[in-house]
């Protein structure tokens, strides 16, 4: 079983293997602090959540499956 992060991190990066991308993520913690939100990093390459105001940025090429 792969160990769990902390969501107190403000800045995230992930890569297409996390799309599509929600907040908090399934590995965190703390991945039931608050409702899990979708949110749209690929047309940007960033999303900011509204819930707790962390700041995700897109990393690596994004093939077009997803």
């Amino acid at each position: 079983m792969s160990e769990l992060k902390e969501n107190t991190q403000r800045s995230i990066d992930v890569t297409q293997h996390d799309l599509p991308l929600h907040c908090p993520m399934s590995d965190m913690v703390s991945w039931n602090s608050h409702p899990r939100v979708f949110l749209p990093i690929q047309k940007t390459g960033t999303a900011l959540c509204p819930y707790c105001g962390t700041h995700y940025q897109l990393t690596g090429p994004v093939s077009n499956h997803h």
